[in-house]
């Protein structure tokens, strides 16, 4: 586990959670503490620049590379009026260096397995395994391999 992956999973310590958030803002990472996070992720490059909204939520072996944002589509309108409810990144996505996933209203959810690629900018939901590229962000592909979560008993 690399030191800002560290950082991050004690972002809510009671009693050294400011300090690791100034921490981590010498990396140019914003976790906030409301944001969930799952067991395994892997933060790559010290995810210099990474931000997160707080009404974010990481699944289970979530990798996240340099430079990635997680946000609201609506910057402008206070919290409390966006339409936006949540970002779900769901066990196994990947979300590659520059990528940007902005939710307009409700949920939006990136699906198990799923890699938003470079610079992609993603504003709608996408389902699991699928690879998504370009500005808008649209699906280009499936990903192969041994993405998928294991099976629930």
């Amino acid at each position: 586990m690399s030191l800002v992956t560290a950082l991050i999973y004690r972002r809510r310590h009671r009693l050294l959670g400011r300090l690791v958030q100034e921490a981590l803002a010498l990396y140019g990472v914003e976790v906030p503490a409301a944001v969930d996070i799952g067991p395994g992720l892997a933060v790559f490059h010290r995810g210099f620049g990474t931000v997160l909204h707080p009404y974010t939520t990481l699944g289970a072996g979530v990798t996240l590379y340099n430079g990635v944002t997680i946000g609201r589509a609506d910057p402008w309108v206070p919290q409390e009026l966006s339409a936006m409810r949540r970002v779900v990144v769901e066990d196994g996505a990947v979300l590659c260096a520059g990528a940007k996933v902005v939710c307009k209203a409700g949920v939006l959810t990136v699906g198990a397995g799923t890699v938003v690629g470079a610079n992609a900018v993603l504003t709608r939901s996408t389902g699991p395994g699928e690879i998504w590229a370009g500005a808008p962000a649209r699906k280009v592909g499936v990903r192969e391999g041994t993405w998928a979560p294991a099976a629930t008993p």
